[in-house]
């Protein structure tokens, strides 16, 4: 059978393996098995959002409401915003793809780092846009502004702060950026971590309301997937000026959210101290990845997130990782993003301390 030319030599999201995949292969019990891949929140979701969806669960049958009307009433209180300036995706994924199907077409091109979320390229390139890439792997933005100038863009994606790296921009150095970017041009500002970000260094802040209002063609991401703990429910959001939600709302398929993330995403903004909880223990957990890191040796890229990257020099990463799998411990190759590295999702104390070990009982065995 004959398909789109474009998908022949298109790659496949690789997301990081789950729990019952090693349970399966490698016979381990799956109480032993610890995920630290996918960066998602290690200490589970809120007890008002489980209590929430216990409630729920018998309305299963039932289409969700697809006005999402409590949903955005809430995220635009929360902005400052109104609903009109908000639209809800099947995580912020599905929001990506809705601008690059609002935007661009064969030959458009989409601008963006070198190593960066994957899913930016795979969207752009599944309806033949070109891809233009900055030479550095961290967000440069004297190298996108070289690269602007040269070929334009009809999509800029700037990650902030960025997946799978960690680094972040500061809020002013992206704002300035923005002032030289036409207003043909879509920006799509990624905030998928920005919860972990701003609570490490307020200068790296991206406030919705201030970024749509000074730059309309910028449309903010943000997701219940990491802080919130509801990467199961799939729920994302963007927030733009109102020319932009309407209309990434005629690409939008009906009932894209079901009853049951709606709900846990309405009652996971009444729990922000549940969220700052989970934020503040990441960083104090982060520091003993810096110290184990420092201790021996190893280059890590300091983390505005719930993650942090580590390079590897004398190891292999994609055998490090392997290992560490066949142990039980799952974390995330990078070789897929070019680089020798690997990426770990900071954990409880228990996991940690359990990581460092295997971690180390790997290191040996491949010396």
């Amino acid at each position: 059978m004959k398909f789109n030319k474009v998908l022949k030599n298109l790659s496949t999201y690789e997301a990081g393996k789950p729990i019952e995949l090693v349970v399966r292969e490698y016979g381990i019990d799956p109480k032993e098995v610890v995920k630290l891949a996918s960066n998602e929140n290690p200490y589970g979701t809120s007890p008002k959002v489980v209590a929430k969806i216990e409630n729920l669960a018998k309305n299963m049958y039932l289409y969700p409401d697809d006005s999402m009307f409590e949903l955005k009433e809430a995220l635009a209180n929360k902005f400052k915003l109104e609903s009109k300036n908000v639209i809800i995706g099947s995580g912020s994924d599905q929001i990506l793809e809705f601008a690059i199907h609002a935007k661009c077409k064969k030959k458009s091109k989409v601008l963006m780092a070198k190593t960066t979320f994957a899913m930016y390229e795979i969207y752009a390139k599944q309806v033949g846009a070109n891809i233009i890439k900055t030479e550095s792997s961290q967000h440069n933005l004297k190298e996108f502004s070289k690269l602007y100038k040269k070929h334009g863009a009809d999509v800029i994606f700037l990650c902030i702060p960025n997946n799978p790296l960690g680094e972040c921009l500061d809020k002013d150095e992206v704002y300035d950026f923005l002032k030289t970017i036409d207003e043909n041009t879509l920006v799509v500002v990624d905030g998928a971590y920005q919860e972990y970000a701003s609570f490490k260094d307020e200068k790296k802040r991206i406030c919705p309301k201030e970024l749509i209002e000074k730059f309309p063609n910028a449309i903010y991401l943000g997701t219940f997937s990491k802080a919130y703990a509801l990467g199961g429910m799939r729920v994302g959001y963007g927030l733009a000026k109102e020319d932009i939600i309407s209309t990434f709302y005629k690409i939008r398929a009906p009932f894209n959210i079901t009853t049951l993330s709606l709900a846990a995403a309405i009652e996971a903004l009444k729990d922000e101290e549940f969220v700052k909880d989970c934020i503040e223990k990441n960083f104090i957990e982060m520091k003993r990845y810096e110290k184990y890191c420092q201790d021996n040796g190893f280059e890590y890229i300091p983390s505005y997130t719930n993650f942090i990257t580590i390079l590897l020099k004398n190891f292999i990463s994609k055998n490090v990782a392997q290992k560490l799998l066949e142990k039980g411990m799952i974390v995330r190759d990078l070789t897929g993003y070019g680089l020798n590295a690997i990426r770990i999702t900071i954990g409880t104390n228990e996991q940690n301390t359990k990581l460092f070990k295997l971690l180390d009982e790997v290191l040996e065995e491949l010396k």
